[in-house]
């Protein structure tokens, strides 16, 4: 009975026959060294070799196929796509580390921040090597994380609490882009863009902040209750102003003309009238110019 999982190594018989044992050994042998010595650098990397004779050799492999020397040369693979490192609240926990938690700062003027920070950044290709001589494959441990982190930390170390979480927010963003850059530049490592989002500071100073807001309010709700009042005075003082006016002028009129109260007090009765006789023996004349006057 033959069993199907049982290779036939009869070399008198089946696939190797006429096939020394040697000759076989030969074959497997040459299958793997030509394994080793095939290297396929796939779409988005590139590959350093590290050459135990000579060390890390001063280039990099591009996308394709390449032929190295089986145990004399050593490829190490690395990504030169965009790659993003984020600090923020997001994502499952059991799946992030200490150094991913949101950045906690602080500020000029003592306070407590944290925020969250995204950094994206590629490696140069053409200097992948040099990155693999300096610090090798776990740059984003050694490298991207702890330096994000410190330069974040010195750069809002300069600003008070209200301008980070404000009006400087932006400034702040490129700061930190701008001084990170640098720093990565000498490791050969490309940074695109520094993204800073959800600013937030600790329970303590929210509550002094919304006190605060509204004091300001109650300020300027006082500020516009002053102002109107102060307003319906100056209207008052000018109304009084105007009926002292009107009071001296009326003073003035009854100065030079006498008669000119009976003559009002008759325009109430009856408009238009010149004469008015008052008892049996007195009659009122108006003269002609304090009629022509009073029309």
């Amino acid at each position: 009975m033959k069993d199907s999982n049982v290779v036939n190594m009869d070399f008198k018989s089946g696939p190797f026959k006429g096939m020394s044992i040697g000759l076989l050994f030969l074959i497997i042998l040459a299958v793997i060294v030509l394994s080793k010595a095939i290297l396929v650098v796939n779409a988005g990397e590139r590959a350093v070799v590290m050459n135990k004779v000579t060390g890390v050799e001063k280039r990099t492999l591009g996308e394709g196929l390449h032929f190295l020397i089986p145990g004399i040369q050593e490829p190490t693979i690395y990504s030169v796509r965009t790659q993003t490192y984020t600090m923020a609240r997001e994502g499952s926990r059991n799946q992030r580390t200490k150094d991913d938690e949101p950045l906690l700062s602080l500020t000029s003027d003592g306070q407590k921040i944290t925020m969250d920070m995204s950094v994206r950044y590629n490696l140069i290709p053409e200097t992948v090597w040099k990155l693999h001589q300096k610090v090798g494959p776990y740059y984003e441990e050694k490298i991207i994380k702890p330096e994000v982190r410190s330069v974040a930390r010195n750069t809002i170390s300069t600003y008070p609490v209200l301008a980070v979480y404000s009006e400087k927010r932006m400034e702040i963003q490129n700061t930190v882009q701008e001084k990170l850059r640098k720093t990565l530049e000498n490791y050969d490592i490309n940074l695109s863009e520094v993204l800073v989002r959800n600013v937030e500071f600790s329970d303590e100073f929210a509550k002094a902040i919304e006190e605060k807001q509204v004091a300001l309010q109650q300020a300027e709700r006082m500020k516009y209750v002053n102002d109107r009042e102060r307003l319906e005075a100056e209207r008052k003082e000018i109304e009084a102003k105007g009926k002292a006016k009107a009071i001296r002028e009326i003073g003035a009129a009854l100065k030079a003309n006498p008669q000119l109260i009976q003559y009002e007090y008759v325009q109430k009765l009856t408009p238009g009238i010149k004469t008015v006789i008052t008892d049996q023996t007195s009659i009122m004349n108006f003269p002609e110019d304090l009629l022509k006057d009073s029309n």
